[in-house]
């Protein structure tokens, strides 16, 4: 009778194997699912820390059969690297500025145009007449748009007053995308491109006396030490897009995928409140630390208005016909 039992174990254990054998791959292996996630900005930054709950919600809404390892600040992939990193799978996440990428496909440098927008409500209206044609360009290339979250409006970082857009003029200028490059060309700054994490060390060393970003950025970097006065004046409100290897996402079950898309939704919501506190909080921080917030004058921005339709006409010829009914679409509804 022992005997019999033993048998009929093995039958049913090998009867259990081969069932398994049996199952798509994908859903052996979702139990176990570990992804990397990289980010070029620190852990202090609120884009840092609204990634990181979503990581966190994500893990819990799974039951753990999805963990996310966090690499920040550029440890793992410096952001010029990430999107394609996501692409080719060396990561499964990353979170870039969209707008960085705009020598790749100039639609993405849309809320990189000085002065289009100028409040939170309107960055929510073209980010969302943005997004389907962002997810339409993300989809070929092989990734998933998740969540996109704008940065607080941006500022001038000078040594000396920006009273006129003329101010700049000779200046070497700190840039980080092809918007902020034809910006400093056409007020007649020298640009150059450095990254976030680089722009102290440019600042010390001479390589860059000015630059335009937000008064989060300015935190991050230590502004205070390389900078006597920050103009605030609504420059841009840049947006982070996070996004995942569509490869990676569709080897979850459904419900996963799903709770992946809660997450996300829930983080670009959040996102936008976090970055209208960082807005004041950041500003804030830079007065206390000896900085001087100059407000604009009526010529600065008198100024800036006449560059920035320069810029919207410019891009419009670049971005083509799907850059002009957003533009119109954008504008139809302010």
């Amino acid at each position: 009778m022992t005997k019999d039992f033993t048998r009929r174990e093995t039958l049913l254990a090998g009867a259990g194997l081969a069932a398994a054998a049996l199952l798509p791959r994908g859903a052996m292996a979702q139990a176990a699912a570990r992804w990397q996630l990289a980010t070029p900005y620190p852990d202090g930054n609120f884009h840092t820390r609204n990634l990181k709950q979503f990581v966190d919600e994500v893990t819990a809404a799974t039951g753990g059969r999805l963990t996310v390892q966090m690499h920040t600040n550029g440890s793992l992939l410096p952001m010029p690297q990430i999107k394609r990193g996501v692409q080719q799978g060396q990561v499964q996440i990353g979170e870039i500025l969209l707008s960085a990428y705009g020598n790749e496909d100039p639609f993405f440098e849309v809320d990189g145009l000085p002065q289009l927008v100028t409040s939170y409500a309107e960055a929510r209206r073209l980010s969302e007449l943005a997004k389907p044609y962002i997810e339409t360009r993300f989809q070929r290339q092989g990734v998933s748009l998740l969540y996109m979250v704008p940065w607080p409006p941006s500022g001038f970082y000078t040594n000396t007053p920006v009273a006129t857009i003329d101010a700049l003029r000779g200046t070497k200028m700190r840039t980080f995308s092809t918007m902020t490059n034809r910006f400093a060309t056409l007020v007649g700054a020298a640009p150059t491109l450095v990254q976030a994490a680089e722009i102290p060390q440019a600042f010390a060393t001479g390589v860059v006396n000015s630059m335009v970003t937000s008064a989060a950025t300015g935190v991050d970097s230590q502004a205070w030490d390389y900078a006597r006065i920050f103009t605030p004046i609504g420059f841009t409100f840049t947006r982070n897009a996070v996004f995942v290897q569509r490869r990676a996402l569709e080897a979850l079950s459904p419900a996963d995928q799903a709770a992946v898309r809660a997450a996300a939704a829930a983080a670009e919501t959040r996102g936008f409140a976090m970055s209208e506190e960082a807005a004041s909080s950041a500003q804030a921080t830079l007065a206390t630390r000896g900085m001087t917030v100059a407000p604009p004058t009526p010529a600065l921005l008198d100024g800036m208005q006449r560059v920035s339709n320069t810029m919207v006409d410019e891009w419009i010829v670049r971005a083509g016909e799907d850059g002009q009914r957003l533009i119109a679409a954008y504008r139809a509804r302010s």
